[in-house]
């Protein structure tokens, strides 16, 4: 018989997490996206190969890379403990901070894409006419590129709420505690509970499934 407990416990923490993920991903993605499309500098082609990166990169080598950083034995991670009297290593927290490194490009990617599909005379009229550039992105960009913005925040709570092999070695697979999803199914495999990993594919299938038909659906009613 199914502990409905254990079951549900992975599933509410990755839509916690694919949630929380989703909105902080969103927020610097846009930033960036906005930064990117609209300056020019020195270097910008390293720092946009540096914020595509995570997207080519094995999870593993994310997650690794994040340990050094965070871990308790790093400056970083000792300031974190310090403020926080905890670490942030094996914490659901690590959980929402590989989300958001593995799921950036895609977001940033999707973003950078709706800003850039913007007729450029737009801007061009609003800042001849005295707008701010926070005038211009408020009430011309994020309106314009809304199909995209919401495009690229449900992909990042897809990619979030999918993410295994940086949140596995960096918030590791705690039952109740970091144990997400998939790394509920790795554990359900290698243990031989089969009906149960079908049982958690099942539902993120489901999600996912959901999320992708509803941008789809949103998309396809902007375009009418």
């Amino acid at each position: 018989m199914m502990d409905w407990g254990s079951f549900l416990k992975p599933i509410l923490l990755s839509l916690q997490i694919g949630g929380l993920s989703a909105v902080i991903v969103f927020v610097m993605g846009g930033f960036a996206a906005w930064w990117m499309s609209s300056k020019s500098f020195w270097g910008k082609t390293a720092v946009e190969t540096c914020f595509m990166l995570p997207l080519v990169l094995p999870p593993t080598v994310v997650g690794f890379i994040l340990l050094m950083l965070l871990g308790r034995k790093s400056t970083i991670g000792q300031a974190i403990e310090w403020v926080f009297n905890q670490p942030v290593v094996f914490t659901w927290w690590a959980g929402v901070i590989a989300a958001v490194v593995v799921a950036f490009p895609l977001v940033y990617q999707t973003m950078k894409n709706g800003f850039a599909a913007i007729d450029s005379s737009y801007m061009e009229a609003a800042r001849s006419s005295g707008a701010s550039e926070w005038q211009v992105l408020r009430w011309i960009m994020l309106p314009l590129a809304s199909r995209s913005l919401l495009t690229a925040l449900i992909l990042g709570f897809a990619r979030g709420l999918g993410e295994f092999g940086a949140t596995l070695m960096l918030a590791g697979n705690i039952p109740g505690k970091t144990q997400t999803i998939p790394t509920a199914i790795y554990v359900a495999v290698e243990t031989g509970q089969m009906q149960l990993a079908w049982a958690w594919c099942g539902c993120i299938i489901v999600i996912s499934f959901l999320l992708l038909l509803f941008t789809r659906g949103s998309s396809s009613s902007t375009m009418r």
